[in-house]
């Protein structure tokens, strides 16, 4: 069950009208790492967590925080349009301030949502489920849940720089600060189940069924060998099960693939059109 309060969470009130400023803040509301991909991904994941506990109630705690960042973004966004020069063109015409203005701006804001806030990004396209991460693995889904607020708080971060309006400032520095908690509370809880399952996901998957002989090693796949001196090329694995090496030249373990021709009713190019010069094709084929 949830139950809206009135009010919000933290002020979302600027200091004058921005309809530009407004449109780049819709990036952080309805982009691929805003507040509504988070709050979906949280809550998925906590109604997806089988049983209860801390980690259920943790993500159901900060689901429903996300939705009132979407609220005061919101917020935001529609009081940066009041009083925006919506159609006035005869004036942009003459003031190229307010030209700039209108050129800028989401026409979206004017024409579809009536000067408020969207389920979409900076440059209009729709927010999509195809954003949230939520595997029921619940190590692989915080440490999802980490980048999400890295991304966030980064794009956060460059659009407290991108205005000088102090309301604007005030309510994002709120945001970075909870998105500082929430990246602390994701570590402390990646750094928890990794203390009781180990690091890599999933934990249960037998080892004696993957290619052991080759779960340390890093081949040398691109021009150069500094890869080789990083901790990942050398020492004990992370995992402590394993010691990592590395590959400076790497060689096929199989070898070249050969296809059958596909069936006529397919309709593929013919054999003999796509045939290399070492290869010959049956008779019955051409």
């Amino acid at each position: 069950m949830f139950f809206h309060k009135k009010e919000l969470q933290y002020h979302a009130k600027p200091e004058r009208p921005d309809p530009i400023f407004a449109r780049q803040l819709q990036e952080v509301l309805g982009g691929q790492w805003g507040e509504i991909s988070v709050a979906m991904q949280y809550l998925f994941q906590g109604w997806n967590v089988r049983g209860n506990g801390k980690y259920k109630d943790l993500l159901m705690d900060t689901g429903a925080e996300e939705l009132a960042h979407i609220e005061m973004l919101a917020t935001m966004i529609a009081r940066l349009l009041d009083g925006a020069p919506v159609g006035d063109l005869e004036t942009a015409a003459k003031d190229p301030v307010i030209g700039a203005i209108l050129g800028g701006m989401n026409p979206q804001h004017a024409i579809v949502s009536g000067l408020g806030a969207m389920p979409a990004d900076s440059m209009g396209n729709r927010w999509t489920a195809n954003y949230i991460i939520a595997s029921g693995n619940l190590l692989a889904d915080f440490r999802m849940n980490l980048t999400a607020e890295s991304q966030g708080r980064l794009q956060v971060s460059r659009l407290y720089a991108a205005t000088n309006d102090r309301g604007v400032k005030d309510m994002l520095s709120w945001l970075i600060a909870r998105d500082t908690m929430h990246q602390n509370q994701w570590l402390a809880a990646i750094k928890e189940l990794e203390a009781k399952e180990n690091v890599v996901v999933p934990s249960t998957f037998p080892r004696e069924l993957e290619k052991q002989e080759v779960a340390y090693t890093l081949f040398n796949f691109s021009e150069g060998n500094e890869s080789a001196t990083g901790r990942w090329a050398h020492g004990k694995s992370m995992d402590g099960l394993g010691t990592f090496n590395y590959v400076e030249n790497p060689v096929p373990l199989a070898n070249k693939p050969k296809l059958k021709p596909a069936p006529e009713y397919i309709f593929d190019t013919p054999p003999a059109v796509v045939k290399g010069r070492d290869e010959q094709i049956p008779p019955n084929l051409i």
